[in-house]
């Protein structure tokens, strides 16, 4: 299972004159290091796991690992500019639009005329991009909320770490307890933080 090939990521740079460079730091956070190249790339390292876990994504866990990595841009020192931070905010201000949309499709009986329009006018989003957005929402009821009920998840069991822990909590190790069995259900997830908890307090 092992990969000798060497990781890599892909910014889209197609029509650079009208493609904010803004959101770059962020997308690469969520795809890159910290986000779905770590999480993978460590999956895959792992010995003691078939290979259906190493290989598994759960969109709440996978997707909520990646806004969480985003997340910590200003603690890794990497949101240092105005233009970095408004890139991530404006990433924020765009998944939150989608949890409308998501919700007003599937809950509301929205039409996608009303979707696209939502998007555009509130997200910063040109058309094409809504169109091609609501269209996933369309095919793949909750996936968009998916990203932020695992971000919410992660978010709240490091709170409940440092709560628990205190002064023994150690932030370079949290993410190996999120990260190092693989793929997981939020609720599974949670057991295993509350294991490394009780593991820590000893």
């Amino acid at each position: 299972m092992a990969r000798e090939r060497a990781g890599y990521f892909e910014a889209n740079v197609n029509n650079v004159t009208r493609r904010s460079k803004a959101g770059m730091v962020t997308l690469l956070l969520h795809e890159g290091v910290p986000g779905h190249h770590l999480q993978t790339a460590r999956a895959l390292e792992l010995k003691d796991l078939p290979s259906f876990r190493k290989t598994a994504f759960l969109p709440a866990y996978g997707e909520g690992w990646a806004l969480y990595a985003e997340s910590l841009g200003d603690e890794l020192g990497v949101y240092d500019d105005a233009y970095a931070k408004y890139g991530y905010l404006s990433s924020e201000m765009f998944r939150a639009c989608r949890l409308v949309v998501d919700t007003g499709i599937h809950a509301f009986g929205w039409t996608r005329d009303r979707a696209i329009r939502y998007l555009v006018d509130n997200s910063g989003i040109t058309e094409p991009f809504a169109v091609a957005e609501v269209d996933r929402y369309y095919v793949n009821p909750a996936q968009a909320l998916s990203y932020r009920l695992g971000e919410l998840k992660i978010k709240a069991l490091r709170a409940k770490a440092q709560a628990a822990l205190g002064e023994r909590f150690d932030l370079r190790r949290f993410p190996n307890a999120l990260i190092d069995d693989g793929a997981l259900p939020l609720s599974v997830l949670e057991r295993r933080i509350d294991d490394w908890i009780a593991g820590n307090r000893q």
